[in-house]
């Protein structure tokens, strides 16, 4: 697994979770939603992503986006 396949497979995932968790708790999780999508966005304006900081450390490989 790259980098570029567990960041996007990570947005996936929190993306699903926050969406289900605003169903069955509370609304309030949507505003999780919301801050994935804004770190995807700023990630495609700057190249800076926090979650592949994080993956780079763990060892995982460089994909062609996150280098």
């Amino acid at each position: 697994m790259t980098i570029d396949s567990a960041v996007l497979s990570f947005a996936g995932f929190m993306t699903l979770l926050s969406l289900l968790l605003g169903w069955l708790i509370s609304p309030w999780f949507y505003l999780f939603t919301a801050f994935v999508g804004l770190n995807l966005l700023q990630t495609g304006f700057t190249g800076v992503c926090p979650a592949a900081m994080i993956f780079k450390k763990l060892g995982l490989k460089s994909g062609c986006a996150f280098k």
